[in-house]
């Protein structure tokens, strides 16, 4: 097994025992331990070592026995017990927004329902708006979590599917039969929902390329195999093809199964002009037409060695993957005004980063430690604010309290700061929940919808437009509110809310976390127009997805952003003036 799985199997251990209705210290120290396996940097073989795995924060005793008979043997006879007192169908419950262990562990015992079409046929039939604790508005949204569950069936969030997609690359990147390879398709595109995955590899020898795949441990079924194309179902349960070609072919596939199609469209019609034929595997001649009255005018074909190289053989720039949507790059490509890309490698800290004394798995100390590793120079923590119950928010006493801390904490550290904030919700009303006088202490403040999404457009854009006229108020997080695949964005104008960002000097943030992205890649051009800063956050809950900044990286350049765009790509000495500079406005 996997690290990845092992982490998962503890994870199932803490989901069923939930259901069962066990000690709920128990519980969470499973939930614990996989999350520590998760975070933990070791070799699998360490897992399988008694003395490293006392090692390792929140493996107990107990737990670090079926940990290591996970590792040495691939199975656990204590889960397969515990899969046996449930439906094998029952955790499909747990994909529903809304739904947590007690409701399902009331739906399963009082309505003997134990997957995803049982429940369905029960809310239709009214039967789940009658048990205590659900209602009708209970059963309105979980009918419309499931409708929404098939509308994506078969799509995946980026970030879903990232860690495996990367690994399998860099599988196929080792492979002493492989010349070139690369991940086309929408993953190349940096999509945030991605439907399969597209391996392109230039290879003398396809049969070792292929047996790769179909080989690998996160092969779980073969759909089909030939000699240049292979498609198989990984773990996760997305698609992958993979393509084997010459390494003379190898630029004109990658650059087709990149896409998208509109841009290859696009750039067919260049070749015609040229009296070319462009497809997956070459540029040549059109052939000639028996019905012209003269022959085609064909320009000589250039050299096509890579990708690049095919787009000056049509007088372009070469045209990032994250930009083939034909929104615009085929015209600054040809007016050589293509901007130069943020990289990963210019982010200098973060700013949206829970801890413990909210919803956070992880305390300061530990989150700063995981910020340093990532090399940043500074991390903002914003824990949430009193309104938001669920998530422990915190009241004035407590916030004054971390506040105290992070400044003693700054007093120890070297070439590194962290700055006080606050994720502060933003009430009905538009008022913020707390007063001026609490707020101006803080480094920062960053707002956001946390609750009342049913509001129209007109009331929710006025909402976040009042929040963001407050001069304490830094940057608006997530915009819409959306979680890709399980929920909508609240209706509100973001033209609207990019205009008064302009006007008040608010960032606006690009949440990284895989399931939001939001603000959405289609509206930072025109952020960017009006001069509005883009501040690139994971709203991290827990030390291993600081490392999600990478996917906002992905989002701002499919959105035109460059280094100058973000303002969280500033050193340490210069994003305090940053910070300072809406409060003296």
């Amino acid at each position: 097994m996997t690290k990845a799985e092992i982490a998962n199997a503890l994870q199932e251990i803490s989901t069923l025992l939930e259901l069962k209705d066990e000690n709920v210290f128990k519980v969470r120290a499973y939930a614990n331990a996989a999350r520590s396996i998760e975070a933990w940097g070791g070799s699998l073989s360490d897992l399988q070592d008694e003395e490293a795995l006392a090692k390792i924060p929140g493996i107990g005793k107990a737990i670090a026995g079926k940990v290591k008979e996970l590792a040495s043997t691939g199975s656990l006879k204590y889960l397969e017990e515990l899969r046996g007192e449930f439906p094998a169908a029952i955790l499909e419950l747990f994909s529903i927004s809304g739904l947590g262990a007690k409701k399902i562990k009331a739906l399963h015992e009082q309505l003997k329902i134990n997957s995803v079409d049982e429940l369905l046929k029960a809310c239709q039939s009214g039967r789940v708006a009658e048990l205590p604790g659900f209602g009708e508005t209970t059963q309105a949204k979980i009918c419309a979590s499931i409708e929404q569950r098939a509308k994506h069936a078969g799509s995946f969030q980026f970030g879903q599917v990232a860690n495996e997609a990367e690994d399998l690359l860099g599988k196929l990147r080792a492979h002493p039969d492989a010349v070139d390879v690369d991940l086309a398709g929408s993953y190349r595109r940096r999509k945030e929902i991605v439907r399969d995955l597209d391996f392109i590899v230039a290879t003398k020898k396809p049969d070792a390329i292929t047996k790769l795949l179909v080989e690998h441990p996160a092969t779980e079924s073969i759909i089909a195999q030939g000699p240049t194309k292979t498609s198989v179902r990984l773990r996760s349960g997305i698609q992958c093809d993979l393509r084997v070609v010459s390494a003379a072919e190898y630029p004109f596939a990658l650059n087709y199964f990149t896409g998208s199609k509109e841009h290859n469209i696009e750039m067919r019609n260049r070749a015609l002009k040229r009296g070319w034929t462009l497809n997956e595997y070459r540029l040549a001649p059109l052939p000639p037409d028996p019905n012209a009255k003269r022959a085609r005018s064909t320009m000589k074909i250039p050299k096509v060695r890579d990708e690049s190289d095919l787009y000056r053989a049509m007088d372009l720039d070469y045209i990032p993957p994250e930009l083939r949507e034909n929104c615009g790059e085929f015209e600054a490509a040809a007016n050589h005004t293509l901007p130069k890309l943020i990289e990963f490698k210019d982010i200098r800290g973060t700013f949206h980063c829970h801890t413990t004394e909210s919803d956070g798995h992880n305390t300061l100390e530990e989150m700063v430690a995981a910020a340093q590793s990532l090399g940043l120079e500074y991390l903002g923590i914003a824990d949430h604010s009193k309104s938001t119950v669920q998530a422990h928010g915190l009241d004035e006493t407590r916030l004054r309290a971390q506040v105290t801390a992070i400044r003693k904490l700054n007093k120890k550290l070297k070439g590194f700061r962290v700055f006080a904030g606050v994720e502060c919700d933003i009430l009905r009303d538009g008022s913020l929940d707390f007063p001026d006088e609490v707020l101006r202490d803080l480094d920062y403040v960053v707002v956001s919808v946390h609750s009342v999404f049913n509001l129209s457009e007109a009331d929710m854009t006025r909402r976040i437009i009042r929040a963001m006229e407050n001069p304490y108020v830094t940057f608006l997080a997530h915009p819409t509110g959306r979680l890709l695949l399980k929920r909508e964005g609240y209706d509100v104008d973001l033209a609207k809310i990019i205009d008064a960002a302009a006007e008040t000097g608010t960032w606006i943030e690009l949440n990284a976390a895989p399931k939001r992205l939001d603000m959405d890649w289609r509206w930072w051009p025109r952020a960017k127009e009006r001069g509005v800063k883009c501040v690139i956050n994971p709203d991290a809950h827990r030390v291993e997805r600081i490392n999600d900044l990478r996917f906002g990286v992905g989002a701002a350049r499919k959105g035109w952003l460059t280094k100058a765009d973000v303002v969280n790509t500033l050193p340490l000495g210069k994003i305090d003036n940053e910070l300072q500079r809406k409060r003296a406005r």
